[in-house]
């Protein structure tokens, strides 16, 4: 989550308001009281050092392990929370639109943060293919609410669909996520698309209006670039051919 969501949010909960993080295991918000994750408590910090993270105001008995997904009300009332934080989930979840719509269910408002588009269709994040593997959505903000499309295997083979390799490391942090603050309500839908041509147009539309003209290469890749260019100015050599017969 970013440090200023963090701080924001920790500023604007009173002692006395519930708070509630969905699927905070690997890196969990030491202000929830309560935590609803498919891992257990006792792995929960992954991704986070829970001692400089601060005091934890959850404890073993308010976290709650459960398929956030089942189809089933979570064990909360309507409005018990007061706050509820989504960050880093909704896009790996089978059923994103569920979750959402438990959050505006059990809580009052609430903070969501996922990877944004420009991350998720950049070649080179995690390793030679588009975005993180594990992700199964690219998301947008509209109308203060969510949109879920499909994020299909063609992003890894055609070029005009994603951002090429270096464009990743351009982003600040902030334009690494996008983020919601909402209240009241969280509206949520998935994409529907009725022809390929229109999940084309989503896919490449996006790329063609945030490409940048030129960026710079990472170092492995500008010296992968220039020892082929060397290669291949050795083989044009006259005596190249000649020098490997004899």
């Amino acid at each position: 989550m970013l440090p200023s969501a963090r701080d924001r949010i920790a500023g604007s909960v009173g002692d006395d308001d519930l708070v509630l993080d969905v699927g905070g295991w690997a890196e969990p918000f030491a202000r929830a009281d309560w935590v609803i994750d498919l891992e257990p408590y006792a792995t929960r910090g992954l991704y986070g050092d829970r001692v400089a993270a601060g005091a934890e105001r959850f404890t073993a008995d308010t976290w709650v392990v459960r398929d956030i997904c089942d189809r089933e009300r979570w064990p909360f009332h309507d409005g018990q929370f007061a706050f509820a934080i989504c960050a880093h989930t909704l896009e790996d979840v089978r059923d994103p639109v569920w979750v959402c719509a438990e959050l505006q269910r059990v809580a009052r408002a609430g903070y969501v943060e996922v990877p944004s588009r420009l991350e998720e269709q950049a070649l080179g994040v995690q390793g030679p293919w588009v975005g993180w593997s594990h992700h199964r959505w690219l998301i947008d903000v509209e109308d203060g609410g969510l949109a879920f499309a499909p994020k299909s295997p063609l992003l890894d083979h055609r070029a005009a669909d994603r951002f090429p390799v270096g464009f990743h490391a351009t982003l600040t942090p902030e334009q690494r996520v996008t983020a919601l603050w909402w209240e009241g309500a969280l509206p949520a839908r998935e994409r529907f698309f009725a022809d390929p041509a229109a999940y084309d147009a989503y896919l490449r539309d996006f790329v063609a209006a945030h490409r940048p003209r030129r960026i710079r290469a990472r170092p492995w890749v500008a010296a992968h670039r220039r020892l082929a260019r060397e290669r291949w100015n050795l083989r044009r050599r006259p005596d190249f051919h000649r020098r490997w017969r004899t």
